[in-house]
């Protein structure tokens, strides 16, 4: 059975810390680009950070130097390190499992995350 499980979520105060795991149950991962997305309130899903096999990283702006994708290819894992949060950070954060040999992208189910003094 396809699964994306994500944990790590919560509530934290702004510059604080906040660290996010999803752990996958699909074929390929290795090969496969993995990301974390973002749904804030009332306001569209976007990337926040991508890693791909090769573990290049790719970052939105808006979390660039306080956010940090890593993988773990050998525990089927990809984490996001969430550092000095801001209060607009506060959204429903997505793992997601791009596509891999023609086969089917996958998404996690979503972990709040809420950033509030």
């Amino acid at each position: 059975q396809v699964q994306l499980v994500e944990s790590g979520g919560g509530l934290e105060q702004p510059g604080g810390s906040l660290r996010l795991s999803c752990a996958a149950s699909i074929s390929g991962f290795s090969r496969r680009t993995m990301a974390w997305y973002r749904q804030p309130p009332g306001k569209q899903r976007e990337l926040v950070a991508e890693i791909t096999s090769g573990a290049y990283t790719n970052y939105a702006d808006s979390v660039k130097g306080r956010f940090t994708i890593s993988r773990d290819n050998a525990k089927n894992t990809v984490d996001l390190q969430m550092n000095s949060l801001k209060l607009e950070d506060t959204a429903v954060y997505y793992c997601y499992a791009a596509s891999w040999a023609l086969g089917s992208a996958y998404w996690g189910q979503g972990t709040q995350v809420t950033v509030s003094s």
